[in-house]
C-alpha cells in the first residue's frame, strides 16, 4: 500500500500513490500548545465521515472504534478524543483542523488522504499544533506534518537489507511505468544502495496487459544477462503483479534460482497465496502476530473485521499515550524520540522528515502459505534497522 488517497474509496483493500503537485505544509511549526502534565490530552480524530460514500463511513467507523480501543489499553493516560468529520475533502479538513484547535487541541490524528492531510497541516501550522496523518505519501511530509502510513523507503531499505545478508546482493529492478512503480523504483535504488548491493539492471513495462505481455521477454533476457540474483518487483497484487510473475517464470527467471522480491503486500487479498508465480517471493509486512492479536481483538469487541487503517490509527494513539505517560509534549522533538513507539503494527518511529520507520517482518511464500523468515524487530537497533 502507498499513498492513502482518494482511490482507496472503490477498493478499501487497495491504495494507489498519487504524486500530485501540492501546496506541501513544509514550514516549521512555531512553539506549540502546552501539555499540563497529569490532566487530559485533548486530540483531535479526523475521519472521512459526511461524503455519502459507504467506504468513507466504514473506514471512519473503523478508525475510531480502533482510537476508543487504544485509549482503553493505556494505563494512568488520558485522552479527550474529538472526533471531526471531513467528508474526505481538502477544504473541509482544513476548516475542521482549525476548529479543533480553537476548541484546544494539542495534536490532530487523521486525516486518511494526502490532500486533506496537507490541508490540515497549512491550516495548523502557525499554531505550532502537528498533524499525525494516516497517509503514507512522503510528498506532505515535512515541517508540522508526519505521515504513519508504510512507505515504500522503509519496505524497500528492509527488503535489501534481507536480500543482501542472504546472498542477493546483484538486484535487477522491475516497475511498472506510472507514478506508483517510478516512486517504487526510487525507493528500491536507495535501499539497494543502503544495504551495500547493487542494482545491475532496470527495466519497466507500460502499464496495460498488451504493455507487460509484450515487454516481459526482453526484461527475462535482461535479467539473466545481467547476472541478477534477486528481481525486485513494484507491482501490486491489484494491478500487474499476477501477470508479471506468471510471465516472468514462463520466460526463463527461474524463481528457485532468482529471488523474487515484492514492495508491495503480496498477501492481500489471500486468493493471491495460490498463484504459481509468486510462490517463493518474499515481501514484508507488519508483525503479523502482534496484528493478528488486534485484529481478533477488533473483531470481538465490534462484530466486524477492522479496515487495514485502523491500526494506524491506534498507533498513533499509542504514541500520543507514551509521550503523555513520559510527562512529555507533542513538540516535534518529542514526536520523533529515538526509541520509538509500540503499537498494534509493531515498532515504528517518526523521524524528522516527516516520514515514518517501522519494524517490519520478511515473509516467503511457499506452497499457497505465507513463512516468516525474519522477525519484525521488536525495538530498534535489532535486525533490519
Amino acid at each position: 500500500m502507498f499513498s492513502v488517497l482518494r482511490t482507496a474509496r472503490k477498493s478499501l483493500g487497495k491504495a494507489v500513490l498519487a504524486l500530485s503537485a501540492l501546496a506541501l505544509a513544509a514550514c516549521q511549526p512555531t512553539s506549540g500548545p502546552s501539555v499540563s502534565q497529569g490532566g487530559p490530552v485533548q486530540v483531535a480524530l479526523l475521519v472521512p465521515s459526511g461524503s455519502g460514500q459507504a467506504s468513507d463511513q466504514l473506514l471512519a467507523r473503523s478508525i475510531e472504534n480502533a482510537a476508543r480501543m487504544a485509549i482503553g489499553d493505556l494505563a494512568g493516560v488520558q485522552i479527550d478524543l474529538r472526533i471531526y468529520p471531513t467528508a474526505g475533502q481538502a477544504a473541509q479538513a482544513s476548516a475542521a483542523a482549525s476548529r479543533a484547535v480553537a476548541e484546544g487541541a494539542k495534536v490532530i490524528l487523521g486525516p486518511v488522504f494526502a490532500e486533506e492531510a496537507n490541508a490540515a497541516g497549512l491550516a495548523v501550522a502557525s499554531a505550532g499544533v502537528n498533524v499525525l496523518s494516516f497517509s503514507n505519501n512522503p510528498a506532505i511530509a515535512g515541517g508540522n506534518v508526519f505521515v504513519l502510513g508504510p512507505t515504500f523507503d522503509n519496505t524497500a531499505r528492509r527488503l535489501a537489507s534481507y536480500a543482501v545478508r542472504a546472498g542477493k546482493s546483484q538486484v535487477m529492478i522491475i516497475h511498472d511505468r506510472n507514478a506508483q512503480g517510478e516512486a517504487g523504483r526510487t525507493a528500491i535504488q536507495a535501499g539497494v544502495a543502503a544495504a551495500g548491493g547493487s542494482v545491475v539492471a532496470t527495466g519497466s513495462y507500460e502499464f496495460s496487459q498488451n504493455g507487460i505481455v509484450q515487454a516481459i521477454p526482453q526484461l527475462a533476457a535482461q535479467a539473466k544477462s545481467s547476472g541478477a540474483q534477486a528481481v525486485f518487483l513494484t507491482a501490486d497484487t491489484a494491478g500487474a503483479l499476477p501477470l508479471v510473475t506468471q510471465l516472468l517464470s514462463e520466460n526463463g527467471v527461474d524463481p528457485t534460482i532468482t529471488q523474487y522480491v515484492g514492495l508491495t503486500r503480496w498477501d492481500i487479498p489471500a486468493a493471491t497465496l495460490a498463484l504459481p508465480g509468486v510462490q517463493g517471493g518474499i515481501f514484508a509486512m507488519p508483525d503479523p502476530g502482534l496484528f493478528g492479536q488486534y485484529q481478533a481483538r477488533y473483531q470481538s469487541t465490534f462484530g466486524e473485521q477492522p479496515h487495514p487503517v485502523s491500526a494506524i490509527a491506534y498507533d498513533g494513539i499509542a504514541a500520543i499515550g507514551a509521550l503523555a505517560k513520559q510527562g512529555r509534549g507533542l513538540d516535534r522533538a518529542s514526536l520523533t524520540q529515538g526509541a520509538g513507539f509500540a503499537g498494534v503494527n509493531g515498532v515504528f518511529r517518526l523521524l524528522a522528515n516527516g516520514t515514518n520507520e517501522r519494524g517490519l517482518a520478511v515473509a516467503r511464500i511457499q506452497n499457497n502459505t505465507v513463512t516468516v523468515i525474519d522477525p519484525a524487530p521488536r525495538s530498534f537497533g535489532g535486525a533490519g534497522f
